[in-house]
């Protein structure tokens, strides 16, 4: 279901674990932010519940889902600064991995403007 999370092995990947989640479709419906919340929340307590200390995250939903890319920023960050807030205790690192420098200057500029955060890699 959309905004839910699922884990599995790795294989032959360099990373042991892959968490899956499945993105919003952006209709602009109201529900549409929280189940992009979700799927950020829900990969983070399956992160915490396999005992994983590093997670790193595409952006979520803005490629052919067509979420706009600063407002699903906004919703990731919010997401995770609201985990970590929420988990203080539980040491983990979270990278964000954009596809483009443009995804990247997106990203860059919501967290100065919003989070000003250090425990999230850009």
């Amino acid at each position: 279901m959309t905004g839910e999370a699922k884990i599995t092995k790795g294989y032959k990947l360099s990373a042991k674990f892959v968490i899956h989640t499945v993105g919003s479709i952006f209709h602009g419906a109201a529900d549409d932010a929280e189940k992009l919340y979700g799927c950020y929340k829900n990969s983070l307590e399956l992160a915490k519940a396999n005992n994983l200390h590093s997670i790193a995250f595409p952006c979520i939903s803005t490629g052919v889902y067509g979420y706009p890319k600063k407002a699903a920023a906004e919703i990731a960050f919010a997401a995770m600064t609201n985990w970590l807030d929420e988990n203080k205790n539980y040491d983990i690192e979270i990278t964000v991995v954009n596809f483009s420098a443009g995804d990247y200057e997106i990203y860059k500029g919501v967290v100065a403007e919003k989070f000003s955060r250090s425990d999230i890699l850009i």
